[in-house]
């Protein structure tokens, strides 16, 4: 089963960087304020970034790397991906409603 890294887009603007199997559950627990304590306090708005990897390990290490980017390179990251897969017409990431 793969495991995904993602990047939500929290209330004022900041970001949030998690990894998980399953990234429509991850992104319901954060909305209801049941995963990451900081997304209790900086409730999540969109989910805008999402990768998928083969094993935990290799997500953690995205992950790590992710985290130590400023917010204009995770930002820039993000907006480089979603042109890319509307490019191709095609994505790695599931479809994922963040709405309600």
């Amino acid at each position: 089963m793969p495991y995904y890294v993602y990047i939500i887009l929290c209330e004022g603007n900041t970001l949030y960087t998690g990894y998980t199997k399953n990234v429509d559950s991850r992104v319901r627990l954060h909305k209801k304020g049941k995963a990451a304590r900081y997304t209790r306090i900086h409730r999540p708005k969109e989910l805008i970034h999402v990768e998928e990897f083969n094993t935990r390990a290799e997500a953690m290490k995205r992950e790590k790397r992710i985290k130590k980017l400023t917010h204009i390179q995770k930002l820039k990251l993000a907006h480089s991906k979603t042109k890319q897969r509307k490019r191709k017409k095609t994505t790695h990431a599931p479809n994922i409603n963040t709405k309600g």
